[in-house]
Order: structure tokens, then C-alpha cells, then sequence
């Protein structure tokens, strides 16, 4: 369940489902939620709302059907610049892979293993599908709306049109996203690292870091030097260009937000969005093994699934979907069955292998190894590098809905088990 392609949708695609083709979207994608979605989730809570419904009831409603199994929030774009930047951490983009922080590492009986809470992000949404709103998420929704308000398009507008005296003023968006390449890869790389630093609007210090050690490493390309930071800056560049040659709307502040959503390109496998700009200029920033999903592409998809599994039979239905859907069908007709072939080929040999249903003893003695080790694990120090892949056990905290729309997820003797495990621990 969740195991799926690695799958980033914006705010759009998410409205457009309902909480059954959400439930799917779940269960066959392992969905990485970028910091942007949280943001202008809960930025809903300042907007007036025109359907009759409250702006609390629109961001529960949201917060619902967000993914919630083994969904992973990314790290905000910011930290990730940071510290790429700084020299502390290289960033993995080779994978479409989240990249999550909050992992803690400890060692029991000579056994390691990697702890990762429930993140404070996934909290809040189960906060807000109670319709529970901290104060200080009103002030930051607030806050969002106002800044998003004060951007500057007219003077980024004059700005950027100046770069079309010595160039030829670009008629389509590849042509701008050509112009950005053309610039940050041209043989005066200070002249762009330098520009590219400014205009991100990295902080004072870490640029004189930056460029400290670039000059003791020998002056290397950008994009060996520091990829991450390389295809932010390309996202902004083609952005400001785009704008100054008409080619995206300046008139919409909120176009600068959901270009944004392309800064975390680089962490997915499949990019899924309903927004027309996103339509026109994601493409141009996947790598040849990306997926680019219209949201509209996607719903139906989702509405299919629904279909193709509310006809089993109730007794198959009733036993939870984990039983009877934990692959794809194998009918190729299905874009999720399409996804998966292109992303985890390996799967249709491992469904063609019965699942091996684990004994009752056995996931007893394993809750109770891993409660074990969350709770007796003697922490590893934050400098003894640890690789997940060197680890003898993971755990990842969630809560979860027990259903989510029409349908149950586990089944019955797993719910049961898990309500007497809770019984025993409140006695």
C-alpha cells in the first residue's frame, strides 16, 4: 500500500478528487508532499469562500484526502540550498526519491535501526480534518496572502526585459528555458554563480561560503558543483525571462507559487497537476524518465480503479483493500498499471507470488521488537554517518484512517488486533 511511483501533485489535482479516487491515489502512488502544498492548503483559511462552505470546512476537506500511508513531506527547497551550498550534504536527485529529515538512529542488542516520527507537517493535516486551526497557522496563512500579494511582476518585468537588448527576445517557452540554459552553463561561471546566489536570495554568509569553497575546488561547473542549486536557479531565471517576453502572465501573483512546485522536480518519478502554467512548463524541466499526468488524466484513472474494484464481490471488498489491491491490475489500460510497468517492472513477478500472510506470533514478536527498540534504543551520535540500507529495522510512525471514503483498508482481524493492542495499553 503506497509503495507505488514516487509521486508529487500540486493543490489542484487534489481538489479534484473525491475522497474515493483519493483512497486509490494512495494506495498506488508513494506521494511526496512538497512544503507548497502545505502552505497554500492552509493560505485556504483566509480565502472567501463562495460554495456555501466554511474556509475551515475547504481545508478539512483537503487535509482528508491528502495521502496519508507512507507519504513522505520533502524538505523545504530552502534548507535543501543551504546546505548543498554550505558543503554539509550532497542532494540525491538521481532517483526521483523524497528527500525527508527527522530520522533518528539507535542501536539495541547489537541491532540498528532508523526511527522516523510522524512529521509535525502530517500532524497539522490530521489537526485540520478535525477543523482544528493554531493561531499561529491563521497569522502564517495571513502572512502568505500578503506576500504572495507584494511581489513585484512590474519590476522584475523592466528588469528582465533589458537581457533582450544583446539577446533576441524569446517567442515560446523552450526558447526561454534555452536562453536560462545558455547562460547558467556559459564559460563565465562566477559571473552566473554569482547572479544565480543573488537572485535566490541566499543568504549573505552562505554566499561568500559558496563561493569560498568553489574557488578552493577549482572553479568546477555549477552543475557539478552544486546541481540542486543549478536547477533552482533555472527554474527562477526561465521564470523572470518568460515573464519579461510575455510569455507567462505577470498579472497573477500566484504564478510565481506554482512555478515553485518545479523546484521539487528532481524528488519524483511522476509530476501531476491540473494548473495550466504547469501544464506549459513542467515538461520542460523532466528528465527524459519523468512523467508529466494532467489532473484530469489522472481523476479519471482514479475514477477507473474505483470502478474496476467496487465490482468484486462484498465478502472480497470487506476484507480490506491491502488483501486485494496491493498491485495494480494487471490490464495495461490503467495508467497507474502503465506507471508502475515503467517504474517498478519488478512488480508483476512478485504478484504473481502468493503474499505470505504472517502469523499471529510473528507480528506479535515483531510490535514488540520494534516497540523495543523505539523505546529502549540507545541513540547514535549525529556524526557517526549511518546508511538506511546498512540498518536491521525501520520504522516509520503514522496515523492512519482505518478507512478513507467507501473503503476499508486492513483487514477485520488486523483492526481488531489493533484495538485490543490499545485496550491492553490504556488499562
Amino acid at each position: 500500500m503506497g509503495l507505488g511511483p514516487v509521486l508529487i501533485f500540486d493543490k489542484s489535482t487534489l481538489q479534484s478528487l473525491n475522497p474515493d479516487e483519493a483512497m486509490w491515489l494512495d494506495n498506488f502512488y508513494l506521494a511526496n508532499i512538497t512544503p507548497l502544498f502545505f502552505v497554500e492548503t492552509l493560505a485556504d483559511l483566509e480565502k472567501e469562500i463562495q460554495s456555501g462552505r466554511t474556509p475551515e470546512q475547504v481545508v478539512g476537506n483537503l487535509a482528508y484526502k491528502t495521502p496519508d500511508t507512507v507519504s513522505c513531506p520533502n524538505v523545504h527547497h530552502t534548507t535543501l540550498l543551504a546546505g548543498e551550498l554550505s558543503g554539509k550534504g550532497e542532494i540525491d536527485m538521481r532517483f526521483g526519491r523524497p528527500t525527508i529529515s527527522g530520522g533518528k538512529t539507535v542501536t539495541l542488542g547489537g541491532k540498528t535501526g532508523l526511527i522516523i516520527e510522524q512529521p509535525p507537517e502530517l500532524k497539522a493535516l490530521q489537526r485540520w480534518q478535525r477543523r482544528e486551526f493554531l493561531d499561529v497557522e491563521r497569522q502564517m496563512a495571513k502572512a502568505w496572502r500578503r506576500g504572495l500579494s507584494g511581489v513585484d511582476f512590474d519590476q522584475i518585468y523592466k528588469t528582465f526585459q533589458q537581457w533582450f537588448v544583446a539577446l533576441e527576445k524569446p517567442k515560446t517557452l523552450p526558447q526561454a528555458k534555452s536562453i536560462s540554459k545558455q547562460f547558467i552553463d556559459a564559460p563565465d561561471q562566477e559571473g552566473a554563480f554569482t547572479f544565480g546566489l543573488s537572485l535566490l536570495g541566499v543568504p549573505q554568509h552562505i554566499q561568500e561560503s559558496a563561493l569560498s569553497r568553489w574557488r578552493a575546488a577549482g572553479k568546477p561547473a555549477i552543475k557539478e558543483f552544486a546541481p540542486y542549486f543549478r536547477h533552482v536557479f533555472s527554474v527562477d531565471l526561465f521564470f523572470y525571462l518568460a515573464i519579461a517576453a510575455d510569455l507567462i502572465s505577470r498579472a497573477r501573483p500566484s504564478n510565481k507559487v506554482d512555478l515553485a512546485y518545479l523546484y521539487y522536480l528532481p524528488f519524483c518519478m511522476v509530476f501531476t497537476s491540473s494548473d495550466k502554467l504547469h501544464t506549459r512548463t513542467a515538461p520542460l524541466f523532466l528528465k527524459s524518465d519523468q512523467t508529466f499526468v494532467e489532473g484530469a488524466e489522472l481523476k479519471t484513472d482514479l475514477g477507473k480503479l474505483d470502478s474496476h474494484y467496487s465490482s468484486f464481490p462484498e465478502e472480497v471488498r470487506n476484507r480490506g483493500i491491502l488483501e486485494f489491491a496491493h498491485y495494480p491490475p494487471q490490464d495495461t489500460s490503467f495508467l497507474v498499471t502503465r506507471l508502475w510497468d515503467k517504474y517498478l517492472p519488478a512488480w508483476r513477478k512478485h504478484q504473481a507470488q502468493p503474499l505470505k500472510e504472517m502469523s499471529k506470533e510473528a507480528h506479535s514478536k515483531m510490535v514488540t521488537e520494534l516497540n523495543r527498540l523505539r523505546e529502549e534504543g540507545v541513540p547514535v551520535s549525529p556524526n557517526t554517518p549511518v546508511n538506511s540500507d546498512d540498518t536491521d529495522q525501520i520504522m516509520i510512525q503514522r496515523m492512519v484512517y482505518f478507512q478513507k471514503g467507501k473503503w476499508k483498508r486492513f483487514t477485520p482481524e488486523f483492526e481488531k488486533a489493533y484495538r485490543e493492542n490499545v485496550t491492553n495499553k490504556q488499562k
